[in-house]
């Protein structure tokens, strides 16, 4: 009863501003504070501040909430612990299987892998004193310094 008779003067204190603010030509803010001061009243006239009262009071209601939160806190634990596994146990299996492919071939003798590129070879440093201080040089002209 308290809720309904103070949903309804928030309403009635709302279009009072809207109408105030329609007076000073500022239509579109006005429109807009009538449509949330329309809200509440709405909410009354539907009985959504019925339910809500009765929710609020009600120690079913509020177990209800907990049971759900609950629930909430152990679908978020395990999605947690199944990510940092790495999914489901078909998943986890079919993982282990494919992760322990042969190095060697069946009927091998040696493991097969390919002739790669060889790095070209380092060119051979010409002296050590004048060497250490033309490196430092370029990184400096490099700078600007």
């Amino acid at each position: 009863m308290i809720a309904e008779t103070v949903c309804s003067a928030v309403s009635a204190a709302g279009l009072g501003i809207a109408a105030v603010t329609a007076y000073r030509k500022r239509f579109l803010a006005a429109a807009r504070i009538a449509a949330y001061s329309l809200v509440p009243l709405g909410l009354v006239m539907t009985g959504v501040v019925d339910w809500l009262a009765d929710t609020a009071f009600s120690p079913t209601a509020w177990a209800g909430f907990g049971v759900l939160g609950l629930s909430w806190v152990l679908f978020a634990t395990t999605r947690t612990v199944e990510r940092r596994r790495g999914g489901t146990r078909k998943e986890r299996k079919a993982a282990r299987a494919e992760a322990r492919p042969e190095a060697v071939a069946p009927a091998a003798s040696a493991p097969s892998l390919g002739q790669g590129s060889r790095p070209a070879a380092r060119p051979a440093p010409a002296s050590r004193g004048e060497d250490d201080f033309s490196d430092i040089e370029a990184i400096l002209k490099k700078h600007g310094i």
